[in-house]
């Protein structure tokens, strides 16, 4: 069966995005999020308080839009959902979510500047120190402290 499917996929010679438009209704697709660890000058972390969370205080983040590179992806949610200005350097982890069609990225990231201003999805910011951090969840301080560790190695900060 799946070799006829490629020979009458082949014969019908679609241009290329048709192609990706049909496989797109017929294959599971992975909605693509990106988190940032961003530092300060004095190697703090960047945290939003969340209107929509569970746990209110997290690493900021967001989703990929088509034909975004997952960093600028990272620059412009942060930007978006507080006016703060950073630049996302490295990238630090993946990860799947085996609950569903979804692949997290993790980068590094420096903070520029801006004047905060809150949104919809963040009421607050603050940068914090590893002692002075609220309460988040396991993973996300599994990704600080990962983060941490990469920066001392190459000697940009701890």
């Amino acid at each position: 069966m799946k070799s006829l499917l490629a020979i009458v996929w082949k014969s019908l010679n679609m241009p290329k995005g048709i192609q990706l438009s049909l496989m797109r209704l017929f294959q599971n697709q992975f909605l693509v999020g990106v988190t940032g660890i961003i530092f300060n000058e004095k190697n703090e972390v960047l945290l939003f308080k969340h209107t929509y969370r569970q746990h209110s205080w997290s690493l900021p983040g967001g989703y990929l839009k088509s034909g975004e590179h997952p960093a600028e992806a990272l620059e412009r949610e942060i930007k978006e959902e507080s006016q703060l200005v950073v630049s996302v350097d490295e990238s630090l982890n993946t990860r799947t979510d085996r609950t569903s069609a979804r692949l997290d990225m993790c980068y590094i990231g420096v903070f520029i500047g801006g004047e905060f201003i809150p949104s919809q999805e963040v009421s607050e910011y603050g940068f914090f120190s590893q002692d002075t951090m609220p309460l988040l969840r396991s993973n996300q301080v599994f990704l600080i402290d990962a983060a941490l560790q990469q920066r001392k190695i190459h000697g940009r900060g701890v």
